[in-house]
């Protein structure tokens, strides 16, 4: 077991970030990042919330968010606050029905059906008598024109393009980034010294602009897969896709 809401609060400080900085990132309210980091778990909508915005959270700070959720459910949910429910729900006994009144209403109900089996006997001979309708011969007409000869074709819908989960860690030393969204002049999502042994994570957007300090440090990954990055020196600016990683101008 750990500490929620320190360990939190210890990644945030250790990589210089303030809430605005993190609230304008993750777009999670400040109040709700300062209730996760005070575990004031209540202040939250709901539980949903609360495990959404602790994966969101931490992986922002390149932990582990799937470690914080279990984390939060072991020691916040119990696995036996249904038990209740069920034991109230099997306890109800249920009550016995009147039986004239249940004999009543089998009567009532054979009735109807009677009713309704004369109504479709007298239907069936009704219908049998009527003269037989004479169906056109359609056949020396010539063929009516093909609908979709007249249909506009539907213009083609955009997909829209896949996230770029990109995962940068710092395997052979400190390496200071600089990440924005987009562009160069793209929202900025983090800038700072990645240090070395650390990782940081970025899985919200579909195009990412990365200036990184020292190449030759990094380590990086794409959607999971181990990628290389480009060497320009020092710095090296990179466009992020989700299907590749290629130079840009600093």
């Amino acid at each position: 077991m750990f500490e929620i809401g320190n360990s939190l609060r210890e990644a945030r400080l250790r990589q210089g970030l303030d809430f605005p900085e993190v609230e304008q990132a993750t777009k999670i309210r400040g109040k709700y990042l300062r209730a996760l980091e005070g575990e004031q778990f209540d202040i939250l909508p709901g539980q949903t919330y609360v495990k959404g915005f602790l994966r969101t959270y931490s992986e922002f700070l390149g932990l582990d968010g799937e470690l914080y959720v279990d984390e939060y459910n072991s020691r916040y949910i119990p696995g036996d606050e249904e038990t209740p429910l069920r034991a109230r729900s099997t306890s109800t006994k249920p009550r016995r029905g009147n039986p004239r009144v249940e004999s009543s209403v089998v009567l009532v109900a054979l009735a109807a059906i009677g009713i309704l089996t004369a109504l479709v006997v007298v239907a069936w001979q009704f219908g049998s008598n009527t003269p037989n309708t004479a169906i056109p011969d359609f056949s020396s007409q010539p063929p009516a024109a093909s609908p979709t000869t007249r249909t506009k074709r539907q213009p083609r819908q955009r997909t829209a393009a896949p996230i770029a989960r990109f995962t940068a860690t710092a395997a052979l030393g400190d390496c200071w980034l600089e990440v924005h969204v987009g562009s160069a002049a793209g929202q900025q999502l983090f800038q700072g010294t990645v240090p070395a042994g650390r990782t940081v994570r970025f899985a919200q957007h579909r195009r990412l602009y990365v200036l990184i300090g020292r190449p030759g440090n990094l380590r990086v990954r794409l959607n999971g897969r181990r990628v290389g990055v480009p060497d320009r020196g020092s710095p090296t600016a990179v466009l992020v896709t989700a299907k590749r990683i290629t130079a840009a101008t600093a």
